[in-house]
């Protein structure tokens, strides 16, 4: 319950040049990390008399950062159950009128867990491909930089989403198929199929929002950026790069397979025709395509499982679950990524069948096959 109150308060203290009659004091705010040094009291509360039972504690906490530093003060937490020595981040905010510091737990801090797997990551990924894995490190390295740096400055100063999003899209694939493929020939009819099947599935993907007027607004994460941008943002626009975005790993997985396979056809059968390389290249795409697809129905589908549930357990008719905005929107993002991905498999193998007849440099032998 308390988290809800906090939403509401940052809410109000992210909204500039409120007009009032009077003038409008804005609270300080600022999130710090903290430490428990001892839990005081802990019990067990009912919610607004729901049967709900919620842990209440007294905390005894240590402010490590910020404008308190090193300040001792105790806290009441309903929020997430906390133990002596954990450490966690503060969401402590000073009312622009009384001066009353309030203070509420916002999270626990997981970056040492997740730098322990990041980490585990890197080293499975070093230790099982070695340079070759060294490479495609460097490419998502890369892919990111380009996420963080280009794409969401970009479409945070308004520049169109579509358009911002076709373009990074070409740039995450230069770097995610040259990088760890090499620059050769097989990279190159790879990176140009890919980025004609994202082209359609933009296409697709603009034709199936606009026809099913989805507005953008599907999570809380979208309602925070609408009011944190005053409503200047086009979040259907934003829907839509995501979508494109959101494919790119699969599209570059069957693409490079594809290129791949003509390849080796090529270098164990010269005499075959492109016409007979085609059938066979495309014959083998089919089987990994099909895989592919699943993989991509059931991550989005295990992505919205807790709303699949609570709508099911609302009684609501599944007809009337799957008009609901959020499940739409997935269901419009998977048939258009499985429509993009179906695409790329004709699209690469036509470009590779070409460009790669009589080409005797090295191919990417050991990418052939699925690697999600």
């Amino acid at each position: 319950m308390r988290k809800v109150l906090l939403s509401l308060l940052i809410i109000l203290t992210l909204l500039p040049n409120l007009s009032f009659a009077q003038e409008v004091v804005v609270d300080e705010t600022e999130i710090v990390k903290a430490k428990v040094l001892e839990v005081l009291e802990q019990k067990e509360e009912d919610v607004f008399n729901t049967g709900i039972k919620t842990t209440v504690q007294t905390l005894s906490i240590e402010i490590l950062e910020g404008s308190q530093k090193d300040q001792i003060v105790t806290i009441e937490n309903d929020y997430m159950t906390l133990k002596q020595g954990q450490r966690f981040f503060l969401f402590h905010s000073i009312d622009g009128i009384d001066g009353i510091s309030r203070y509420t737990v916002k999270d626990i801090d997981r970056r040492p867990v997740i730098l322990i797997f990041i980490a585990l990551f890197v080293a499975v990924v070093l230790i099982f491909s070695g340079k070759q894995g060294l490479r495609s490190l460097l490419g998502l390295l890369g892919s990111f930089f380009v996420i963080l740096y280009i794409l969401i400055p970009s479409l945070l100063h308004g520049y169109p989403p579509v358009i911002t999003s076709t373009i990074v899209a070409a740039i995450i694939l230069f770097f995610a198929i040259y990088f760890t493929h090499g620059f050769n020939r097989v990279s190159t009819a790879a990176f140009a199929g890919t980025v004609l099947s994202v082209i359609l599935t933009g296409i697709l993907a603009y034709v199936g929002v606009t026809l099913s007027r989805f507005t953008g607004l599907v999570s809380e994460e979208a309602f925070y950026l609408n009011i944190n941008t005053r409503g200047t943002l086009d979040l259907t626009g934003l829907l839509l790069g995501g979508i494109m975005i959101g494919v790119l790993g699969v599209l570059d997985d069957i693409a490079v397979t594809q290129a791949a396979i003509v390849r080796e056809l090529y270098d164990s059968a010269s005499h075959l025709t492109r016409r007979e390389v085609y059938k066979k290249a495309v014959s083998v795409g089919k089987e990994h395509v099909g895989a592919l697809v699943n993989t991509l129905a059931l991550a989005y589908t295990g992505a919205s499982l807790p709303l699949l549930l609570l709508f099911s357990s609302s009684g609501v008719s599944n007809s009337n679950v799957i008009n609901q905005e959020v499940f739409a929107t997935e269901i419009i993002r998977t048939t258009v990524g499985s429509i993009g991905l179906i695409l790329t498999v004709p699209i690469t193998t036509f470009l590779a069948v070409y460009m790669l007849k009589g080409y005797k440099g090295k191919a990417p032998a050991s990418h052939i096959g699925h690697h999600h």
